[in-house]
């Protein structure tokens, strides 16, 4: 349950956002805008409109055999306006799917195919969740009419000399980096609604820029010296056999891996420094954990001159009240992991920390649905005209 702010947050704060997307202009004040789901007239003629329209919206899957793949198939089985049409998966091709995630195997869907055999012609929209680096070239392809979601990193990076900086290849596609929209959705709602092409936040990113970006353009923190210790599930390394992610590699112990240069970093720095009109730089460490899924950020800030615990408190609640997907819990209380096993939501607290005028903010997601594929349904609803909320009702897992 969300906290309710007690006292009212100072005029000074609301600032506006300056988008690291120069496509449109677009501000996000104190208290951003509700969801869809939060918002009873809007999303009252949204549902009027789906009910007048009564069609399907028809889905391919690419790259349907992964972790992400196989997220977005779950969180689809509850969806009452999407279908699956076409499946892709080049190494399964010609598998039922539920061969491959037997935990599946009660839906009704296609067989998977090779994408070179794909028919788009019965598909409206596609989840594009390939591999790094294999996605520009696809997506280019692809036919021009289809809205996409791409859970990769090819189009997260406005700067194509940046991308080829840090993946170690030239894009393939930087016409249509200058038309993807940054999907992280409850910073960049309004451009989501309007695009064609989504580059879906990286699973580290969503949880550390969903509460940095808010008090980074309000002023209340100094762009110095952030620290982000973040640990995430085995599952954030993909389904790729490889020796690191062995069970005996993992098991019984934590794996730091990525240090001073996983390939977040730039997304990361890109969404902060776009808000802060000036270039930020963090120091970031990532750690595989031993256990399936789930994903902490623990960040540890300065803050602004004369500005309090409480002040970074009560403006995330703020800017958070009326979404449904992020909460700020009650002041004191500790965001676990296994509180948002299988669902949507983000949980955020801030706490004091015992060096003076700093403070130590703990931000929880599951890596594969809000930093995932449930991010990416929550944008392609909003492209498509439907509550955000459509078919990402469920609740956290536990125990």
């Amino acid at each position: 349950m969300a906290a309710i702010s007690t006292g009212p947050i100072p005029s000074s704060t609301c600032q506006r956002f300056k988008l690291p997307w120069p496509r449109r202009s677009h501000s996000l004040k104190c208290s951003v805008r509700a969801s869809l789901a939060s918002t009873p007239l809007k999303a009252k003629n949204q549902q009027l409109k789906i009910g007048d329209s009564e069609k399907t919206v028809r889905i391919g899957v690419l790259g349907a055999s992964g972790y992400t793949g196989a997220e977005i198939v779950r969180l689809l089985a509850n969806h009452p306006y999407f279908a699956i049409t076409v499946m892709t998966a080049d190494r399964k091709a010609g598998q039922p799917f539920g061969s491959v995630f037997p935990h599946l195997n009660t839906q009704e869907l296609p067989n998977m195919v090779a994408i070179k055999d794909a028919d788009f012609s019965d598909v409206d929209a596609v989840f594009c969740c390939l591999p790094h680096g294999t996605t520009q070239e696809i997506i280019k392809g692809l036919p021009k009419q289809l809205k996409v979601v791409d859970l990769s990193a090819d189009f997260r990076l406005k700067n194509i000399a940046e991308y080829e900086e840090w993946y170690g290849q030239p894009h393939k596609a930087p016409k249509l980096q200058e038309e993807a929209v940054y999907g992280l959705t409850e910073i960049y709602r309004e451009e989501i609604e309007n695009a064609r092409l989504v580059a879906n936040p990286g699973c580290y990113p969503t949880s550390i820029q969903l509460p940095l970006m808010p008090l980074i353009e309000a002023g209340l923190i100094e762009l110095r010296n952030i620290i982000i210790d973040a640990k995430s599930g085995v599952s954030g390394a993909g389904r790729g056999a490889k020796e690191a992610n062995l069970y005996t590699e993992i098991a019984e112990g934590i794996h730091s891996y990525g240090i001073t240069k996983h390939r977040h970093v730039p997304e990361i720095e890109q969404g902060l420094s776009g808000v802060a009109n000036s270039k930020v730089t963090v120091s970031f460490t990532p750690h595989l954990m031993p256990m399936s899924r789930g994903m902490q950020s623990t960040i540890y800030v300065k803050m602004a001159t004369g500005v309090t615990t409480d002040d970074l408190y009560h403006h995330l609640i703020a800017t958070y009240e009326n979404e449904e997907f992020v909460k700020v819990l009650e002041k004191g209380v500790v965001p676990h992991t296994r509180h948002v096993r299988g669902s949507n939501y983000c949980l955020l607290n801030v706490f004091e920390d015992r060096i003076q005028g700093r403070a130590i903010i703990i931000s929880v997601i599951d890596n594969l649905v809000k930093g995932a594929s449930g991010q990416a349904l929550q944008n392609l609803n909003l492209m498509m005209g439907f509550p955000e909320n459509t078919g990402l009702d469920y609740q956290p897992l536990f125990p």
